[in-house]
């Protein structure tokens, strides 16, 4: 049995990972899907990962799993615990320094031009479960308040020591799979995994994230 620590991303909830929880411990893993403090304007980068630290307690060599903004947040975790591996699902990958805020410009991630954020994020998951998902997270936006994590400068000075595999979803729109290529090059050095999917690929194909989150558990 293998332990997944499930970080969402910006404006997200533990919400957005229930039907892989459901695919993981269907598969006999156990679980730890977190809401991350972005309603507390003073938590820092450091009480996001200790959110997700504690919610792990006593369990021992989690894999990390990051989505989206979270990919700013799993690194923590993994400075914070001896995890087994960090998976980076369409993640933002942060440099040493960089404010998060800073992050969309320099890394050159390119424009959408899409507004709706169905069309955006979630234009492959049906849409009675996307507009869920949606009105869940957006009432917990209404609260969210993460201005000093996100103009703080990212605190580690390189990469924790730890396997890292990066999931590339070809059908995301908001992290096109060119721009991905090159970004997971510049910043790790390594090639992404790659798989279909939008950007909240855990909602449109979580059997099949799930099937290989396990594998890379085993």
């Amino acid at each position: 049995m293998t332990t997944f620590a499930l970080i969402h991303g910006g404006g997200g909830s533990s919400f957005d990972w229930h039907l892989l929880e459901a695919e993981l411990r269907g598969r006999g893993h156990d679980t730890v899907a977190v809401d991350l403090p972005m309603s507390d304007p003073q938590a820092t980068l450091w009480d996001y990962a200790d959110a997700v630290v504690r919610a792990v307690g006593e369990r021992p060599r989690p894999v990390v799993v990051a989505h989206s903004w979270g990919g700013f947040v799993g690194p923590l975790v993994c400075a914070r615990v001896k995890a087994a591996a960090l998976v980076l699902v369409t993640a933002m990958i942060p440099s040493p320094g960089e404010p998060p805020d800073d992050w969309w410009a320099q890394s050159g991630r390119p424009s959408s031009g899409i507004d709706d954020s169905y069309e955006l994020c979630l234009h492959d998951v049906p849409r009675e479960l996307a507009e869920r998902v949606l009105a869940h997270d957006g009432a917990l936006a209404v609260n969210m308040s993460m201005d000093r994590a996100c103009r703080e400068p990212w605190p580690l000075s390189a990469w924790p020591d730890v396997p890292t595999t990066y999931l590339l979803c070809r059908d995301d729109r908001l992290f096109p799979a060119d721009f991905v290529r090159r970004h997971v090059k510049e910043r790790l050095g390594i090639v992404p995994d790659e798989m279909p999917g939008s950007h909240m690929v855990m909602l449109s194909r979580p059997g099949e994230l799930a099937d290989r989150l396990a594998a890379i558990g085993a």
